[in-house]
């Protein structure tokens, strides 16, 4: 990383309040969450919720007059990797790995979601990590309209390992000889 960027992302990350802000106006200008027509509408100042608004307009309707079944799905993508990235700290990796949509109904009104992250979550992905030294958690968020009612289930799978695991696995795939060529 570069020693400037580290050096602002460490002063940021050392501010709350100014870390959930840049990472509000970061993810709304980040072109993956942008294109979804979705956004970002709330980051607490601790980094441990996110709320995501999809509205049904001319950007996210579909021929049907629904939102886009792929706008419902990439608007979760990063956003339980990016919240454990940001709270369990460097010492650690955080990948998307897997990702699966159930969907209950068309979504015919805007949408909404909830990330949310407590302390007892990253105890026991900490904990997990004591045990073994990579493992994959699964989250659930469901996608719904300002009444509550469900219109899709996401449920993402997040690998998550010690950043010195990580390294040396890839370390080591690095030094393996190219079996194809």
């Amino acid at each position: 990383m570069n020693p400037l960027f580290r050096k602002l992302a460490l002063y940021v990350a050392a501010r709350p309040r100014l870390a959930a802000r840049v990472m509000k106006l970061g993810f709304n200008w980040f072109p993956a969450i942008r294109r979804t027509g979705g956004r970002i509408t709330h980051v607490s100042p601790d980094v441990r919720h996110v709320r995501v608004t999809l509205p049904l307009n001319w950007r996210t309707r579909n021929i049907n007059g629904t939102l886009f079944g792929g706008s419902m799905f990439a608007i979760t993508d990063p956003i339980y990797m990016s919240l454990l990235y940001f709270n369990l700290g460097n010492d650690y990796v955080v990948w998307d790995k897997e990702g699966s949509i159930r969907f209950k109904r068309p979504g015919k009104r805007t949408l909404y979601a909830d990330f949310r992250l407590d302390d007892a979550e990253l105890a026991a992905v900490r904990e997990a990590l004591t045990q073994k030294p990579e493992i994959d958690r699964h989250y659930r968020v469901p996608l719904v309209d300002a009444e509550g009612q469900v219109y899709a289930e996401i449920e993402r799978v997040l690998y998550i390992a010690h950043r010195h695991v990580y390294e040396s696995k890839l370390a080591a795939r690095r030094a393996e000889p190219n079996a194809a060529g």
